[in-house]
């Protein structure tokens, strides 16, 4: 499952710092001018679960297998980059590639960092990357709505129903809202899958503050937190910098130190990539056994074969049944065999919906 989160921001608030403390194998270069960024960084993220580490207790394997999701540092935006501004579009086709948008807001005050957007301001940055997006989704959107109104007056029922979409799609750009406020239906979703829209992507926020600010924030994090109330976006708090630092860490010991000296008693990367997760509609479920303790990521709400594909393609050809262990009961009794006893293993089949923590063993036949 190769989806991807998008870091995202105008130049200078922190997207690179932030993916070199968020990723685990790649890293991208923090510098202090406009397009440090060019081409996009991709890096792998271990995704932390507490879960993984009780079942490793238990188990005893011989190894253990975070899940992970793909982060990219995307180029910094700048006003204009709808028309070809800076790295304009370029920049803007990258976006088009990922699944969601981690949008980075500078909340902070250092005179020693360029800024060409005038004083501190997180709510005009978030409309300046907004605005682009969502101009450069009418642009789509109009070359779509020219291609279909002749065809849609002929009378094709599927065809007029696309069209009837597309306006609504474009009224609500030209209002400055994005698409995904329209909350058009999975059938409705169909007229515009093609063009996949910009603002037609989840968004968490991430306010960048200084490091007085890391525990309480501040109040360019606090108009923040304001201006996306009504949207239902989360906004995350953190220090790019000191989780950075908090990353270089190899010796669990040296970093518990560091985050005691200020007073973390987690990452706010972990909720980051906890919200991350869950921003991209996925779940967990784990295989368990003396080999290997795993944890697979899947969507929220597929079935049982679905589930099994991310193992092997075969496991859903060849999809019999799946052997099924609820999280909480495994950690009660300790064991596979204690909860085959205990008749807490159950065996579901085709149309099983998996659920988050489910530790399951399958049985395919090809």
């Amino acid at each position: 499952m190769a989806l991807q989160a998008g870091i995202v921001g105008l130049p200078n608030v922190g997207k690179s710092t932030l993916f070199n403390a968020v990723s685990n194998s790649a890293k991208a270069q923090a510098s202090n001018y406009r397009f440090c960024t060019i081409e996009p960084n991709t890096g792998l993220v271990n995704v932390p679960d507490e879960r993984l580490i009780k079942l490793e207790e238990l188990v005893k394997p011989n190894r253990v297998v975070p899940t992970q999701i793909e982060i990219v540092d995307i180029a910094g935006l700048v006003r204009g980059a709808s028309k070809g501004e800076g790295l304009g579009n370029k920049f803007l086709a990258n976006i088009r590639e990922v699944d969601a948008i981690i949008q980075v807001i500078r909340c902070f005050e250092d005179d020693n960092i360029l800024r060409e957007e005038g004083p501190i301001n997180p709510v005009a940055d978030k409309e300046i990357i907004e605005t682009e997006l969502q101009l450069k989704d009418l642009e789509s959107v109009d070359k779509k709505i020219q291609r279909t109104e002749k065809l849609a007056k002929t009378g094709d029922a599927k065809l007029k129903a696309e069209y009837e979409v597309l306006l609504q799609c474009k009224e609500q750009l030209e209002k400055g809202k994005n698409i995904i406020s329209l909350g058009l239906s999975k059938e409705e979703k169909t007229a515009i899958a093609d063009l996949f829209l910009l603002t037609d992507k989840p968004v968490l926020y991430v306010a960048n503050v200084d490091e007085a600010s890391m525990h309480t924030g501040n109040k360019y994090s606090q108009a923040l937190i304001e201006a996306v109330k009504d949207e239902g976006n989360q906004v995350i708090i953190m220090t790019n910098a000191i989780e950075a630092q908090i990353a270089e860490f190899e010796n669990p010991e040296d970093k518990a130190m560091f985050m005691e000296e200020y007073k973390m008693t987690e990452p706010a990367l972990d909720r980051l990539i906890h919200s991350t997760y869950k921003l991209l509609n996925l779940s967990t479920y784990f295989t368990a056994g003396v080999q290997e303790v795993r944890a697979w990521t899947i969507h929220k709400g597929w079935k049982a074969p679905q589930a099994a594909s991310v193992i092997h393609t075969d496991f859903e050809k060849g999809f019999i049944k799946a052997e099924v262990i609820a999280y909480h009961d495994f950690v009660q009794y300790g064991s596979e065999a204690a909860c085959r006893e205990n008749g807490k293993l159950r065996i579901e089949g085709k149309e099983y919906l998996v659920q988050d923590g489910d530790i399951m063993h399958f049985r395919f036949n090809v």
